[in-house]
């Protein structure tokens, strides 16, 4: 009551009436108001006279007033006015309890004519009733035993009031222990727990006491308390303590089998058996660790059981737990932690992760070769590996990142000079003393197309001798390639315009015409036979193809020179006159198409005079070409004698009328081939007077070609004056005279050459010009492509040939 009144005078004129009129529901009459509760007496509700519709005066007048229904309204009907007022103290709890809302159903009657309207009063709450609990003290036991989070129901507080000023929050007093925990359900009723925030430790603090303070919804809020007294109960709360919560030992991986680890200690303040403790092992990380160490349960020893690898585990975690003997039993927890020291007991490892061979010969510097993974199960320094490549060339390592290295290529490749490499890769750990290792990488190299064939001589000397057989083998012709496979597959073909021989009578013809190469062996043949006589040289070129990609080329010349055949036979020219009649002074005369020769010789002429000149011509070359001339009839001590290399027919002492008018030579005239062949003269010589010789001789000078001696006459008139004679005799010696000059001339070209050139037959090749050398048993000849002299024993056509002969000495050091 006295709440209630304090709180009527804090209103006092100020209090709002909160009227409801709803609209005049003429067939039912029904008007709606508000009032909160504690409303002061007098306090206007509404004008119900003037929401009735009666007038002023009416309500007076027609006796306006409320019909009692068995309580209290605490309203009335003001008289003279016709307002509904408040007569009474209202309060809503009193009226309705927790009902919500608090509505009053009230009857208005007015007379003159009767009627009855009907008017409901709503009481609104206000917050007027503080929290209130069953009791101002609670007392709880609690074991010191319980666990945090253990939970213990209380009895909140209520409050009178409805919805948000009964709506209720707790608080408790500051406590390390205790908090709170409220509920709240739409279809139960809120519950509020005391919790257990931290073990309870009778010993320390065997009593509790903490204020739960209750806090309702309303403006200002009301608050409630409780003073909770908790007392704790005694039990086995003192676990075992160890002096260390974590215990560190290193321990390296070499320790011996039995080796003490460590040793645990823990106390516990309780007596009896509530002190008495016992050492297990409650966890070891990782697990293998239970079989390595072994622990006393009475003296908390740990010994090593088992040997250790730091490589395998670096270091172990055994939790060990301490147990009293009191009930519930205590137990305390302490952690040993064992540090596995690394010895350097690992070698390196070396692994290729990735190889990329073949490597190609013609491969940047810098082409990653291989991948290799270096490790090393040890640690620190003896885990911290140094690598190298052996050999320091072509290839060399790159460090990527820790424990990686690639091998790349430091030098160019050349598969011709080394095709594969056996590379070891050498890593060194840095421990004491060091550990080594090292692995080896095979590296073929895969060829390219770098290498052009090439023969084993820039110039081939090939001699052939004429005549051969079609199809014949002349040379075998070799290029090498180093390169293998296709690139190194060579195949062989003249070159296009690669040279020929000059063919006789000028002209020109390609040597494929005469020669060919077998296209995989280079074999040289000849297509057909061959004549020296046609040709005497053939220069052309062989080209050597690979099958690379692109194809790579040699080139080597060929210098064949055909050899000769003894396969002519000498021919005896005609007179320079060519024909019958008188011949030109030293030269014999011959018909045409015969071998009869004349000439004219005079009485008395002295010995060695040149009668006449055998002239003949042999096709062949060299020693095949190299003529003599014998005399074969008559035999014995006659009056001629021939040279044996000139021809000339001369007298052997002075001529006599007893050698006859007429006499008739027979010469022979022969090669030095093998066989030889020869040829056979017949000159007849008419013996006559001085002068009709020097006739004779003018005669066929007149006859003859420019530039020829004093002629003779012909055998069947060789009478002639001593003065013709006597001219003939002069142009002999003068002949003589110009033949040993020539013969000084040829000497010396012959030692010259001789000199240079050894006499030997070979196929000679270097830089240069190649040159066939031939020997015999009369002397030797050589023939040089590259100068020749034309030699011409006689007036007639001339020899491209350079015959040398000398004799067969054994070669001085001088001519090696």
């Amino acid at each position: 009551a006295a709440a209630a009144a304090a709180m009527g005078a804090c209103w006092g004129p100020v209090v709002r009436v909160l009227v409801l009129q709803a609209a005049w529901a003429l067939g039912v009459g029904q008007v709606r108001y508000s009032v909160p509760e504690e409303a002061k007496a007098g306090t206007v509700v509404g004008r119900l006279a003037q929401d009735l519709g009666l007038e002023a005066g009416e309500p007076e007048a027609r006796r306006l007033r409320l019909v009692a229904q068995g309580r209290r309204a605490s309203v009335e009907v003001s008289g003279a006015s016709g307002a509904l007022v408040v007569s009474s103290r209202l309060d809503r709890e009193e009226l309705c309890g927790k009902s919500a809302p608090c509505a009053l159903r009230l009857e208005v009657l007015v007379e003159r004519p009767l009627r009855v309207f009907h008017v409901e009063l709503e009481v609104t709450d206000i917050n007027d009733n503080a929290p209130l609990f069953p009791a101002a003290r609670r007392n709880l036991s609690i074991a010191e035993s319980s666990l945090p989070g253990s939970r213990f129901p209380l009895e909140g507080a209520s409050d009178a009031d409805v919805g948000a000023n009964a709506q209720l929050s707790y608080t408790l007093s500051p406590s390390e222990h205790f908090g709170l925990d409220l509920q709240r359900s739409e279809e139960y009723r809120e519950s509020l727990f005391l919790v257990l925030a931290k073990p309870l430790d009778r010993e320390a603090v065997p009593v509790h006491r903490l204020l739960l303070t209750a806090i309702d919804g309303g403006r200002p809020p009301l608050t409630g308390t409780v003073e909770l007294v908790i007392s704790v109960l005694d039990a086995n709360d003192n676990a075992p303590q160890f002096n260390q919560s974590v215990y560190k030992v290193q321990l390296p991986e070499s320790a011996a089998e039995g080796t003490l680890v460590a040793r645990v200690n823990a106390t516990d303040p309780d007596v009896g058996s509530n002190g008495e403790m016992t050492f297990t092992t409650s966890n070891t990380f990782p697990p293998k660790g239970l079989k390595l160490f072994i622990l006393n349960p009475k003296t908390g020893e740990i010994r090593l059981s088992g040997a250790l690898d730091f490589e395998d585990v670096r270091s172990y975690e055994i939790q060990i737990e301490a147990t009293d003997q009191g009930t519930p039993p205590l137990s305390g927890h302490c952690k040993v932690v064992v540090e596995v020291v690394d010895v350097n007991d690992n070698a390196p490892e070396v692994w290729v992760t990735s190889l990329s061979v073949p490597v190609p010969e013609d491969a940047a510097v810098g082409t990653v070769v291989a991948l290799l993974s270096v490790s090393d199960r040890d640690s620190g320094a003896n885990g911290r590996v140094r690598c190298a490549v052996w050999p320091p060339a072509p290839f060399g390592l790159v460090s990527t990142f820790a424990g990686s290295y690639s091998l790349v290529l430091r030098e160019a490749l050349d598969r011709e000079r080394v095709p594969e490499y056996e590379v070891e890769v050498r890593a060194e750990d840095g421990g004491a003393p060091a550990l080594r290792a090292s692995r080896g990488v095979r590296v073929p190299v895969s060829d390219v197309n770098d290498n052009a064939p090439a023969f084993a001589q820039a110039v081939y000397t090939v001699l052939a001798r004429e005549n051969n057989a079609a199809g014949a083998e002349l040379a075998r012709l070799w290029a090498r390639d180093p390169d293998e496979a296709g690139n190194g597959r060579v195949s062989y073909s003249l070159a296009e315009g690669g040279g020929g021989g000059a063919a006789a009578g000028g002209g020109w013809r390609p040597a494929s015409s005469y020669v060919s190469v077998d296209a995989e062996s280079g074999r040289l043949w000849a297509l057909q036979p061959l004549d020296y006589e046609e040709v005497q040289v053939l220069q052309f070129e062989v080209r050597a193809v690979d099958a690379g990609e692109p194809p790579l080329c040699g080139n080597a010349t060929v210098q064949l020179f055909v050899v000769d055949e003894n396969d002519n036979a000498p021919a005896l020219l005609a007179p320079a006159g060519g024909g019958p009649g008188p011949v030109a002074a030293g030269e014999a005369a011959s018909g045409p198409g015969s071998g009869a020769l004349w000439a004219w010789a005079a009485w008395g002429a002295p010995a060695g005079q040149v009668v006449a000149k055998i002239r003949a011509v042999d096709a062949d070359s060299g020693y095949n070409a190299w003529l003599r001339y014998e005399l074969w009839e008559p035999r014995g001590k006659g009056p001629f004698r021939v040279g044996l290399y000139s021809g000339e027919v001369s007298t052997a002492r002075a001529l006599e009328e007893a050698d006859g008018p007429r006499q008739r030579l027979v010469i022979v005239v022969r090669d030095h081939g093998e066989p030889a062949r020869s040829a056979t003269a017949t000159l007849s010589v008419s013996l006559v007077e001085g002068g009709e010789a020097a006739l004779a001789a003018a005669g066929s000078s007149s006859s003859s070609s420019p530039g020829a001696g004093a002629g003779l006459r012909p055998a069947a008139g060789a009478e002639g004056g001593a003065a013709a004679a006597a001219a003939a005799a002069t142009n002999v010696w003068l002949v003589v005279a110009i033949c040993a000059v020539s013969s000084l001339f040829l000497l010396a070209v012959v030692l010259y050459g001789a000199s240079r050139w050894a006499p030997r037959a070979a196929v000679l090749s270097g830089r240069g010009p190649a040159t066939l050398v031939c020997a015999s048993e009369v002397g030797s000849w050589s023939y040089s492509q590259r100068q020749s002299r034309s030699l011409c024993v006689a007036d007639g056509a001339g020899k491209s040939d350079l015959m040398v002969f000398s004799p067969n000495f054994p070669p001085g050091p001088a001519a090696e």
